[in-house]
């Protein structure tokens, strides 16, 4: 069996991978348990070293890189390459910040002296998706390593030469073998991976089926499990804001990486009183983004990364129209190679639609009118999904009030939603649970040790 990679610019294939087999999968679970009681015993200034020199290769390898993502998933090369460095950031990140974060808690109780430390749980698996083929693992990797475990990889399907190349990446810095390891495994191995002892907890991000999936497994091996999954991030447009800011912030949040990020903006809330501006210039500045080749840095338009998802996404739109939407602009696959679709615009959706109930993973924003402030939250709210959220408005205090109400992970106020390493990230409601990045981070895969010493 193997894994292929395609281009999604042109629809030709790259490569076939051939996937382990049990017995090289079990080599790998032994290699990564073995060094996992080494690694524990390394000192954090030992730990940093190794992930500053990560850090560097990836800043010294960043253009082939860079062009491994964009053959394989499809986003513009300038996106790749801000990719890569925002990897080699968050492997610096913890290599600054791990000694504070990991340093012992004191407490108070009855003893002489009381606090928690943090040890590692040994060895993480982490399932990760093809949208950000670098920068998912990283996150992950880098505060799981500094914390003193070992991680495993399971990539997605469509991005296994970024898999292998990230393994890589630690061998050039100087890894011990063990330390990161690629897992070639199809989805159905994942359960037997969870279930096997030598890995202590998993970390996805993903499809909600993909994380209910996980979470199943992880539970009934009783081992600690983080999600992150889908989101369906409203973007609220307050009757004070400043509509050229507002309008900017939608195309980037909207339109990066073709649309298929979790995080983007997907249902547009705008107050009545602005909604047809709001609408006319994020008409216009839709049109600006031109299709072509993702490698060529004048390109300003990706294709998706794979020809179903771009027909899913088709569905929605065409179901949601059905329902009463109205098009503005877009609403179709590009002719010609690849899997390039229309950046699209609907308005006047309505909850009941596809394109306000569903995650919309692609070049699709749906406008949402709201006739005051209090309908714009209820309407925000009113989703399964719990992941980010944005407001858009005149006065900070007005939107940090109105910020506090939304539910979600991350709530941004005059600015997109963006994962950052000084950051916490993560979701509630169906967008799974558990954090990433800053301290919360790290701490998702350590015990944390009681110690009541007299």
């Amino acid at each position: 069996m193997s894994m292929t990679a395609i281009n999604p610019a042109t629809g030709e294939t790259l490569h076939e991978y051939t996937l382990h087999d049990s017995d090289t999968v079990q080599n790998i679970l032994q290699s990564a348990e073995k060094t996992a009681a080494h690694w524990r015993q390394q000192s954090i200034a030992q730990r940093a070293e190794l992930l500053r020199s990560v850090a560097k290769q990836l800043k010294t390898q960043k253009a082939q890189l860079a062009r491994l993502i964009t053959q394989e998933m499809g986003k513009l090369i300038g996106e790749s390459e801000g990719e890569i460095d925002k990897c080699a950031w968050v492997c610096e990140y913890y290599a600054d910040q791990a000694e504070d974060f990991l340093s012992d808690q004191p407490l108070d109780s009855d003893a002489s002296r009381s606090l928690v430390a943090w040890q590692p749980l040994g060895t993480v698996l982490a399932v990760m998706p093809w949208n950000f083929p670098f920068w998912q693992v990283f996150r992950c990797a880098a505060p799981a390593l500094m914390a003193g475990n070992t991680v495993l990889l399971k990539h997605a399907s469509n991005v296994p030469g970024c898999a292998l190349q990230i393994e890589q990446v630690f061998r050039d810095a100087g890894c011990p073998s063990g330390l990161f390891s690629t897992l070639m495994i199809s989805a159905r191995d994942v359960a037997d991976v969870i279930a096997a002892p030598q890995v202590h907890a998993v970390s996805l991000t993903g499809s909600e089926a993909a994380g209910r999936s996980v979470a199943a497994s992880a539970g009934q091996q009783l081992k600690k499990c983080v999600l992150e999954l889908g989101g369906s991030d409203p973007f609220v447009v307050l009757d004070d804001a400043d509509l050229d800011a507002a309008v900017k912030g939608a195309l980037t949040s909207r339109f990066l990486n073709s649309g298929q990020s979790c995080i983007a903006a997907k249902r547009f809330i705008v107050i009545d009183a602005v909604a047809d501006e709001f609408v006319q210039r994020f008409n216009t500045a839709i049109a600006s983004l031109k299709p072509g080749d993702p490698l060529d840095s004048n390109t300003g338009f990706a294709p998706m990364a794979r020809e179903d998802l771009r027909a899913e996404l088709h569905k929605q739109l065409s179901a949601s129209i059905d329902q009463g939407a109205t098009r503005i602009t877009g609403g179709e696959p590009l002719e010609g190679k690849g899997w390039f679709y229309a950046p699209t615009l609907l308005d006047h959706v309505k909850p009941g639609m596809p394109a306000f109930d569903e995650e919309t993973f692609g070049p699709l924003a749906a406008v949402v009118r709201a006739n005051d402030e209090e309908q714009a939250l209820q309407l925000a709210n009113q989703t399964r999904y719990g992941l980010g959220g944005s407001v858009w408005t005149g006065n900070d205090q007005r939107g940090e009030a109105f910020a506090r109400r939304m539910q979600c992970g991350c709530a941004f106020v005059n600015g997109m939603v963006k994962s950052d390493p000084r950051l916490p990230f993560g979701g509630i409601k169906d967008s799974g649970y558990g954090r990433e990045l800053s301290l919360l981070g790290i701490h998702e895969f350590v015990n944390a040790k009681t110690l009541w010493i007299k």
